[in-house]
């Protein structure tokens, strides 16, 4: 039994033991992402990892930090917690690899209405499940009660994420070059992008998202609520069999804006609209919204979680490494000349 109890606090609306309950119940879930180099258990001030550097020159640690964002209403209105935890890690990951890294380890912050153990632990159940797909370590967290300013049911999840790279490996945009070929990684759905335009779209509030949808084959709910795809062991396949020169995930801002942060000044972009395998969601989205074709491109992934910029010559490498890896990557376009960056035709 734990020794820390207030009353007071409790009266206050916050259960610590609550807390302690739903730290015992995550505990097997945080296991299963223990990797070499972990090297605390839970509850320290602060998690620790020995990183194995072995045949790295100069090795830079990269971070990123994100969050689910308003797609975390559409679990609180199924009441189905487990898979978020997965966008989480996916919005962190998926940057990292973006510049030639590979993620280490994984923390994440759950600020709650309610400390309900059994919720709590499944939120980091989903974590758990996206550091496994990602390859790294869980190794911290926290997990905050805000009585007063949040509802009971409410709750804002998001994490951080450290990966490694030797420098002489890290993703110059310059290597991008006239001729080079834009893959596409197909996502798995809207992803973790979009979902304020989404929820106004579907009404989803008033919206029954356990009735099946004939466009999508499954009801709505289970479509808008499918994980984040995390590319991390596919593009580091594709790194170590082609000449990869620029990777873009394609997260808020769509196309136009994430395409362009991985080429340089003087080259553009051009992709093959006809080319791109838009998902049934994203034509549903459309049609019910009236929203014009750019916005779409500009606002959501279309069907492309990911993009690689792969030298001519390596290509076919590229496409088969990522088949290896399950991912049935294609062509969308190529790098021309030109003062945009993306042109999209």
């Amino acid at each position: 039994m734990e020794l820390s109890h207030s009353a007071s606090y409790a009266a206050a609306g916050v259960n610590i033991e609550a807390g302690y309950e739903g730290v015992r119940l995550m505990k097997k879930h945080v296991q299963r992402t223990f990797i070499p180099g972990v090297v605390s258990d839970l509850g320290g001030f602060g998690g620790l990892f020995a990183p194995d550097l072995s045949g790295m020159q100069e090795p830079v640690l990269v971070s990123g930090t994100d969050g689910v964002g308003t797609k975390q209403r559409i679990a609180q209105l199924m009441d189905k917690h487990d898979t978020v935890g997965i966008d989480c890690v996916a919005m962190c990951v998926n940057d990292i690899v973006c510049c030639g890294a590979k993620p280490l380890f994984f923390l994440d912050y759950i600020a709650i209405g309610k400390n309900e153990p059994e919720k709590v632990a499944s939120l980091v159940s989903g974590v758990a499940e996206g550091c496994v797909r990602a390859g790294c370590a869980l190794i911290g967290g926290e997990t905050a009660e805000h009585p007063g300013t949040m509802s009971p049911e409410d709750y804002d999840l998001a994490g951080f994420s450290v990966g490694i790279v030797d420098k002489a490996k890290i993703l110059d945009p310059r290597s991008v070059s006239v001729g080079d070929v834009i893959l596409a990684l197909p996502s798995s759905g809207v992803h973790s992008n979009g979902y304020s335009l989404v929820r106004k779209v579907f009404d989803v509030e008033h919206a029954d998202l356990g009735k099946t949808v004939p466009e999508l084959g499954k009801t709505l709910g289970e479509v808008l609520l499918t994980p984040t795809c995390i590319y991390v062991k596919p593009v580091l396949a594709a790194f170590r069999a082609a000449q990869i020169h620029g990777v873009s995930h394609i997260t808020g801002g769509g196309f136009y804006e994430n395409i362009p942060r991985s080429i340089p000044q003087g080259l553009c972009a051009r992709i093959e609209k006809s080319a791109v395998r838009v998902l049934p969601i994203f034509d549903l989205i459309r049609k019910l919204g009236n929203i014009p074709e750019r916005d779409m491109f500009n606002t959501f992934n279309m069907g492309v979680g990911m993009s690689l910029t792969v030298s001519r010559d390596s290509a076919d490498k590229a496409l088969a490494a990522l088949q290896e890896q399950g991912v049935e990557a294609y062509v969308i376009g190529e790098i021309v000349s030109g003062e945009e960056k993306i042109v999209l035709c």
